[in-house]
């Protein structure tokens, strides 16, 4: 029971590598906060992990794109716990279109979410973790090898490891950890959603498809005390398939 005591902040919670993640960390004995846009689908997770035994679940209504609604979020997480010891940036959007058709506002909603949600999430945790705690970014294999049609996103994601990086510099005196995961292809929608997936532009072996259990077994390895000494780090947790391309 590695988290027993703390308490966690799950950005897109509701599904997929989100919901994982809040999952592990509730059997490790953490209470957690699950924050998304959906408050239909906040309820819906909150019920799972609370039929599952989870200690302590709470739903805080939050698009990460605007700075106000995260810091309420961090707050309201102060107020009913007293305490914020893991936030996990997990929030992630994309879109499919050649660069020609991208327009400035296409690149601020992928930005906005991807990127910024993060920055806002660390800049409101490095406010209130007085006692230190364990920050971790969802980025992707797209940050290092990407197909085309997505470059917001593999821009956004590239970017998010560069803030890992500061951040893990800038947390380390406040015994802060700040570090990062990048996914392969992991068996959720945004996958089988692709429209490169499904057109055949972006192959996609079987055996290279892993489960959002396996990136959450990774990022609460991150998060727990037994990668105290791990910080500014990027763990792929794609099966190998980087290897291969």
């Amino acid at each position: 029971m590695r988290f027993t005591g703390q308490v966690a902040i799950v950005t897109g919670a509701t599904g997929g590598i989100g919901m994982a993640v809040a999952t592990r960390l509730a059997h490790e004995g953490a209470s957690v906060v699950l924050a998304a846009r959906n408050s239909l689908k906040l309820a819906q997770a909150q019920a799972q992990l609370q039929a599952a035994g989870a200690p302590a679940v709470f739903c805080s209504t939050c698009d990460v794109s605007h700075e106000d609604q995260v810091r309420n979020t961090v707050d309201e997480t102060i107020a009913r716990f007293g305490r914020l010891d893991v936030v996990v940036n997990n929030a992630g959007v994309m879109n499919f279109k050649p660069l020609e058709e991208q327009t400035a506002e296409d690149w601020n909603s992928v930005l906005g979410v991807d990127l910024l949600g993060a920055f806002f999430f660390i800049k409101h945790a490095f406010r209130v973790m007085i006692h230190g705690g364990a920050i971790v970014n969802v980025s992707s294999v797209h940050a290092v090898e990407t197909s085309p049609l997505i470059a917001p996103y593999a821009a956004a994601k590239t970017a998010l490891l560069s803030l890992t990086r500061s951040a893990a510099l800038e947390g380390k005196p406040r015994h802060i950890r700040v570090n990062a995961v990048l996914p392969g292809a992991i068996d959720t929608p945004m996958l089988w959603d692709n429209p490169n997936i499904k057109s055949g532009v972006e192959k996609i072996d079987q055996r290279d498809v892993g489960q959002p259990e396996n990136v959450a077994a990774a990022i609460t390895y991150l998060a727990s005390p037994d990668a105290a000494f791990v910080q500014g780090a990027m763990l792929r947790v794609d099966g190998g398939r980087l290897d291969r391309l």
